[in-house]
């Protein structure tokens, strides 16, 4: 067997948790702003939540916890769309040593007893009444659900009003007792072809995966004034490594849920960089493409894309002439900077994943100035395996292996390894089973009741390999597992075995 392997970079301590990177923020810059969230009384405007506010927040709700009954290891349902209270919800969780199980906003009435009850969840934290009715409904099927918490309902305030029954000490216990062996997360599948599947992610998966990316994405994190926008769900891999690699990595962090009027959320927010999935850059495209007609002014827009397409591909053949040189700087004051104008003014790169960007969309927005980073990865690898670096780029694959995997190929057919300055590309292979292994990354899902338990082979690769082809080898499988209710735009769910 053929494989290609990225020596590792990072190594997981043999101690800490990841609630340990609050601290370490609050240590360096107490009264820097870690979080914006929107006013509930002036949604458009922004309301700045420093690390020590922060921090204060989760040890409150963490003390509340602890004092309602939440033990070492327990299990807690967090159900609720994109909101700065999933991130506080998430730490206090990690804060009482016990363990996430997010659920999607949009889920079923089964999927959520189903998974409530397979995880043992002993609490849930919910988002609106119509999540806590749609919890109550299957309530007595849940016998060890003892606690039930609205967000919208006055959950928070009713555990910030048990915080005094416990000492600053016994929470600092609780949380010290972490390591990174201890498991911080359930992230159950999305269930398109049977019942969800929990995976097990422990503290040290997500410490190994922010180790490494945080240091390969630095052009993206290690900015004075980074920032970024989540809107993708939270209860999806994706948007969670970021929302903890921001965290870790000092970048403020806003939350909003509201799809539809995005545009208007980057104009305010200003993020340096965004996270998105394709639909939501062909919305901009789009969007920008009927405002230009509606202006009158649609043959330019249409020039300019032509340009920005033909520059961006220029880029990757030895770069573009004086002419076209000259049409691209022209264009970039007349449409292009308006265009990174609607993304907020200050976008520098776009983090792409979840399914396959259009050769097209990629070069047209690296041509505007948007430079369009497309990813690989599954929830049993704490998201990316692969991805495109800002200063390693190559449009129409979803780039090189991060440090600690190794992608080897199976042989069906034929195998054809494409290499570009001597670097193997992961994803370049044809006809190959598409496997990998990344050292401290992959853990087995969790034991379902009733059902077997999936395990790991001795070189830590899941059991099967995913057919490749091209630039697609491993985006294929996403597409046949079919849209998730609870992403928008018809994102692809969470990978299931």
């Amino acid at each position: 067997m053929r494989s290609f392997a990225a020596p590792p970079t990072f190594r997981v301590p043999a101690s800490g948790s990841l609630t340990d990177d609050v601290l370490a923020q609050v240590a360096a810059q107490p009264g820097t702003v870690g979080f914006s969230r929107t006013d509930p009384d002036a949604p458009s405007a922004w309301e700045d939540v420093t690390y020590r506010e922060f921090r204060d927040e989760v040890v409150e709700l963490a003390k509340g916890l602890i004092a309602a009954g939440i033990g070492p290891g327990d299990r807690v349902g967090l159900m609720s769309a994109t909101r700065y209270e999933w991130t506080l919800v998430d730490y206090a969780i990690w804060w009482a040593g016990a363990v996430s199980v997010p659920i999607y906003e949009s889920s079923a009435v089964d999927q959520v007893c189903w998974i409530l009850a397979d995880s043992g969840a002993v609490a849930c934290f919910v988002e609106s009444a119509a999540h806590l009715d749609r919890v109550n409904e299957v309530r007595d099927q849940l016998p060890e659900l003892t606690h039930l918490w609205s967000l919208d309902g006055g959950g928070l305030r009713s555990l910030r009003a048990l915080a005094g029954d416990i000492d600053d000490e016994q929470v600092e216990a609780r949380r010290a007792a972490v390591t990174p062996e201890s498991i911080a997360t359930l992230i159950y599948t999305s269930g398109t072809t049977g019942r969800p599947k929990g995976c097990v992610l422990t503290h040290g998966n997500f410490m190994f995966e922010l180790g490494v990316v945080t240091q390969e994405l630095d052009a993206l994190f290690d900015l004075d004034d980074a920032s970024t926008l989540l809107f993708l769900p939270l209860a999806h891999i994706f948007a969670r490594i970021i929302e903890i690699g921001c965290v870790r990595a000092g970048v403020r962090l806003g939350h909003t849920a509201d799809i539809k009027d995005l545009l208007a959320s980057f104009e305010a927010f200003q993020p340096s960089f965004i996270l998105a999935v394709p639909r939501v850059l062909e919305k901009v495209f789009n969007s920008a493409s009927q405002r230009a007609r509606a202006d009158g002014r649609g043959t330019i827009f249409d020039a300019a894309a032509r340009t920005s397409i033909e520059w961006s591909r220029a880029r990757d053949n030895g770069g573009a002439g004086l002419r076209l040189r000259l049409k691209h700087s022209m264009f970039d004051r007349l449409v292009y900077a308006r265009l990174r104008a609607a993304l907020g003014g200050r976008t520098r790169y776009a983090v792409c994943g979840g399914a396959p960007l259009g050769e097209r969309l990629t070069h047209f927005f690296r041509g505007i100035g948007v430079p369009v980073l497309e990813g690989y990865g599954l929830t049993e690898t704490t998201a990316a395996l692969p991805v495109n670096l800002p200063h390693a780029t190559r449009v129409g694959t979803v780039g090189r292996p991060l440090p600690g995997n190794v992608g080897p190929a199976r042989r069906r057919r034929r195998a054809a390894v494409s290499r570009r300055a001597g670097v193997p590309r992961l994803l370049e292979r044809r006809g190959g089973d598409c496997r990998r292994a990344g050292r401290g990354r992959l853990v087995p899902c969790r034991r379902h009741r009733g059902d077997r338990r999936r395990r790991l082979r001795p070189d830590h690769r899941p059991p099967e390999g995913d057919p490749g082809d091209g630039r697609r080898q491993e985006r294929r499988p996403r597409h046949a597992r079919g849209p998730h209710p609870g992403l928008p735009a018809g994102q692809p769910g969470p990978r299931r075995r």
